[in-house]
């Protein structure tokens, strides 16, 4: 799996959604940051995962 660190996640999920994007799950929130899963077009799961700054 691969994991990518982005910024302001809740909007990027809205784009990644109007976009078409599978979202595997709900996003959870830790006290370490916030993180999702989406799958590729090829359907490898990937981790968008938001730091606490």
């Amino acid at each position: 799996m691969i994991n990518y660190r982005v910024e302001n996640l809740v909007a990027l999920i809205e784009e990644l959604k109007k976009e078409g994007v599978t979202i595997v799950d709900e996003m959870e929130t830790y006290d370490y940051g916030k993180f999702i899963h989406i799958l590729d077009s090829e359907g490898n799961k990937i981790q968008l995962w938001e730091p606490i700054n």
